[in-house]
């Protein structure tokens, strides 16, 4: 199977790239994976698609700066209270006008208890939203966060039309969106293709391309072949394998941005036997190599890491990778009473770089410290649906782009009770519950290294590496990866 894919893909580089059917105005994109629901305030996937339907109060710019977006401005009315201008004359797809009532209600709707949304630790600090004039919002947090505005950047808090989605209810509003952003929903076929049409009134004004069209290639060897070939025009999840084969073809080109992808990590589920101990999870931590994972199985297209902040975050703190130490696992497991090893289920999906690969080769260095892995893999549709993640061993890439502080690295995965947290350690949820109370910058970033310094001693998950984020594009796409991951389709151009 290897070799067939190996020939196609040489046949496909081998001929010149075919146009593209799309006009010069229309984009197609290929996916890793397919779309299961446009929602953004219950993602359980990556939010490229719905980075380009909603807007949200404040936007980053290409230089990764905080500027205005449905918010002409905000200040800090005091410590606890936050204060937005919102933008007039903006509308929604569908007519209805954007409004104060419109932020409150998205952001009630995710705070929510009922609704249990699986990305309420970004926002869990606000404590309520009022409306104060048609065009201004006043957000008060139950304690004093300077993060508030970042955390206004960013999905939960893409804003969402209050009577369609109370009409149309959570489940179709999922399959058929409506924000806005640059981009109007038009069409969804599940693993088949999301439509998006430019938004011809949109505030910033009319995107260039008329029609973008997402497409679920999941097989690497395809998706490259359909680039090759005009099929598409874009491709996202270039596997590291084929990264160079792009470079023999004159009509398309990859885009390499690095350290711009996840921080793949195993989360630890700390309620069970034995992940409870220490000592167990140190002697896991150390029977991993990652400078051999990350050179041999991904091609030095990642970069080991020793924490899930990255070095572009507030808050970093260059902490050591963890040394490779075989004899030292054994020792720690030994003096947790473990001196055979133990038995444990390891989960993982095929969503991140050679994913399957690196599984294999994690389940086997494992074993070589007396740690039988029973690997289970899970399509990602299925992966992500349940939180916590039954584990108690699972594998799950993490970032912190769209916000870049800590704090979006690593509460929503340290602290006990978040719904993709394992972690289970009180004085690691007092730093990180502390963290979001400090407005004075240095104090704060002294916190978060404490955090960090605490999780590198007591392993509440393990680190292993940062991706860079792979894609690819036909030379006739004007496109540049971004530091935030995002594609954003209103600075695309086509030739």
């Amino acid at each position: 199977m290897r070799l067939l894919s190996a020939l196609t893909l040489g046949v496909a580089l081998a001929i010149p790239a075919i146009p593209a059917l799309a006009q010069d105005t229309e984009l197609v994109i290929g996916r890793a994976v397919s779309t299961n629901a446009m929602d953004p305030g219950f993602m359980r996937e990556a939010a490229t698609i719905v980075d380009n339907i909603f807007d949200t109060l404040v936007m980053r710019d290409k230089q990764m700066n905080l500027v205005p977006g449905l918010a002409t401005e905000w200040r800090a009315v005091d410590d606890l209270t936050w204060e937005f201008k919102l933008r007039e004359g903006v509308t929604f797809h569908n007519g209805e006008p954007f409004d104060a009532e419109a932020v409150k209600f998205t952001l009630d709707r995710v705070l929510d208890p009922a609704a249990n949304s699986p990305a309420i630790s970004y926002i869990r600090t606000v404590a309520s939203v009022e409306v104060v004039d048609p065009l201004t919002v006043r957000i008060t947090t139950s304690a004093p966060d300077p993060l508030l505005p970042t955390r206004m950047s960013r999905y939960p808090a893409y804003i969402v039309p209050p009577k369609y989605v109370a009409e149309m209810g959570d489940a179709k509003f999922a399959s058929q969106p409506v924000g806005t952003g640059a981009y109007r929903f038009e069409e969804f076929v599940p693993d088949e293709r999301v439509v998006l049409a430019a938004n011809e009134n949109y505030w910033r004004g009319k995107p260039a391309l008329d029609e973008v069209t997402w497409r679920p290639i999941p097989d690497s060897t395809a998706r490259i072949t359909a680039l090759v070939t005009g099929e598409v025009d874009l491709i996202e999840d270039v596997p590291v394998d084929l990264a160079p084969m792009l470079t023999a073809s004159p009509d398309v080109e990859l885009v390499q941005v690095k350290d711009g992808g996840l921080t793949i990590y195993l989360g630890l589920r700390m309620d069970k036997e034995p992940l409870d101990d220490v000592k167990v999870r140190q002697a896991l931590n150390h029977a991993i190599d990652r400078q051999g994972i990350t050179d041999n199985l991904l091609q030095g297209m990642a970069t080991p890491v020793g924490g899930q902040v990255g070095k572009s975050d507030f808050g970093y703190l260059d902490l050591p990778v963890p040394a490779y130490d075989p004899e030292l696992s054994r020792k720690l497991l030994a003096e947790a009473g473990l001196p055979d090893g133990f038995e444990i289920t390891m989960q993982s999906s095929t969503r991140y770089m050679k994913n399957n690969e690196v599984a294999q080769a994690i389940a086997q260095q494992l074993g070589d410290v007396g740690v039988k892995v029973n690997q289970q893999v899970l399509e990602w549709s299925v992966y992500t649906q349940k939180q916590p993640f039954d584990g108690p061993i699972y594998m799950l890439g993490w970032g912190s782009t769209q916000t870049l502080d800590a704090d979006a690295a690593i509460y929503a995965i340290m602290r006990s009770g978040e719904p993709y947290s394992g972690a289970a350690l009180p004085e690691l949820d007092r730093l990180l519950d502390g963290s979001r109370q400090v407005v004075d910058p240095a104090a704060r970033e002294k916190v978060l290294h404490e955090v960090q310094e605490l999780a590198a001693r007591e392993v509440p998950l393990i680190s292993l590496y940062r991706e860079d984020a792979l894609l690819g594009r036909a030379s006739d796409v004007h496109f540049e990866g971004r530091p935030d991951a995002r594609i954003v389709l209103f600075d695309i151009t086509k030739d």
